[in-house]
């Protein structure tokens, strides 16, 4: 029987690519990209000629079953994203899944994950916090903040930046303008930046500058 890698990927510096990163992804049979097109790049910059497949939240459901039975077979796969910890807000969690349940071995391998350094950065509590990961766009979010408005632990976000001004505003009105938040930006890119201050403090930076790059959001907990 094979066994299935989850192999993180650089957020954006490409120095954080591990030794044992590149070594697995040079000896598994097939490496499972989100986009190959972009990990493509990746491979080619640490030379890496392992064949790639597509995978990703379009077509997971469907291959999942297939991909089982390859690594049964006896076929080492390594499953990548575009970038950070595959399954963190990105494919990879059904096919862990079916692979455990197969009683396929799986090896996560430490790295690069977005949410962690923002974490530490923003200076708030981190012995307890939870991720949230991107909040519902529509159905479902206001329930989410109502109940997260009382959550005494430090919460984590992930947003897009064209969202970020509605959601800054959202965490105004259901946490209070007060509450103190930390916006980090361009983790470990050549613009990177933390932005902290009240709410309201942190909305008004970004309504006078607009945001661009990946963003993590982290919010103290209540007091």
């Amino acid at each position: 029987m094979g066994k299935l890698f989850l192999v993180p990927t650089p957020i954006g510096n490409l120095d954080d690519m591990t030794f044992r990163a590149v070594k697995v992804l040079k000896e598994v049979d097939t490496i499972l990209a989100e986009d190959t097109r972009n990990s493509g790049k990746l491979l080619k910059h640490f030379d890496i000629g392992t064949h790639m497949q597509s995978h990703h939240m379009h077509n997971e459901h469907k291959t999942v079953d297939h991909i089982v039975e390859r690594i049964k077979s006896g076929e080492n796969i390594a499953l990548i994203s575009d970038a950070g910890t595959p399954a963190i807000s990105d494919p990879g969690f059904l096919l862990t899944r079916a692979c455990v349940e197969a009683g396929i071995e799986v090896d996560c391998l430490p790295g690069a994950t977005a949410f962690v350094p923002a974490l530490v950065n923003s200076g708030f509590p981190n012995d307890k916090f939870i991720f949230e990961g991107f909040l519902p766009v529509k159905k479902g979010r206001q329930t989410r903040l109502n109940l997260l408005a009382e959550e005494t632990r430090t919460m984590i976000f992930y947003e897009s930046p064209h969202k970020l001004l509605k959601t800054l505003k959202h965490f105004s009105e259901y946490f209070g303008e007060d509450r103190p938040v930390s916006v980090s930006r361009e983790i470990t890119k050549l613009h990177e930046e933390t932005i902290r201050g009240t709410a309201a403090e942190v909305l008004q930076h970004y309504t006078k500058k607009t945001p661009k790059g990946e963003i993590v959001i982290v919010v103290k907990g209540k007091s």
